[in-house]
C-alpha cells in the first residue's frame, strides 16, 4: 500500500467493460511526511475520494481490482481507504 494525494480525475468515454461506472482519480504517491514521490498514477476509486484527500492505494494487479469486485479486470492501482491521519517518527 502506498500513500497518495487526489490530484485530479480521468474521465474515459470508452472503457473495458469491467470498468464501465468505475470512477477514475489521478493520485501523486508521497511520504507520511506529505512530500510528492514519483509519478502520478491512474487508480480505480473503491470508497468515494475526492480531489484532494490523502489516500491509501494497492498498486497490485489482483489486490487492486479486487478492491473493484470484478474478476479478471484490468486494474493496476485501486484506491481502498481514505486516511484520516498519519502519526510517524523520523528517527524510526
Amino acid at each position: 500500500m502506498q500513500i497518495c494525494t487526489v490530484v485530479g480525475t480521468v474521465v474515459s468515454s470508452h472503457k473495458n467493460e469491467k470498468l464501465a461506472g468505475a470512477k477514475l482519480l489521478l493520485v501523486q504517491p508521497e511520504t507520511p511526511a506529505g512530500e510528492p514521490r514519483g509519478a502520478t498514477l491512474i487508480a480505480i476509486d473503491s470508497v468515494g475520494a475526492g480531489v484532494g484527500e490523502r489516500v491509501l492505494v494497492v498498486i497490485e494487479g489482483k489486490a487492486a481490482g479486487a478492491a473493484l469486485g470484478k474478476k479478471a479486470a484490468a486494474v493496476d492501482a485501486a484506491v481502498i481507504g481514505i486516511v484520516d491521519s498519519v502519526e510517524f517518527r523520523e528517527d524510526a
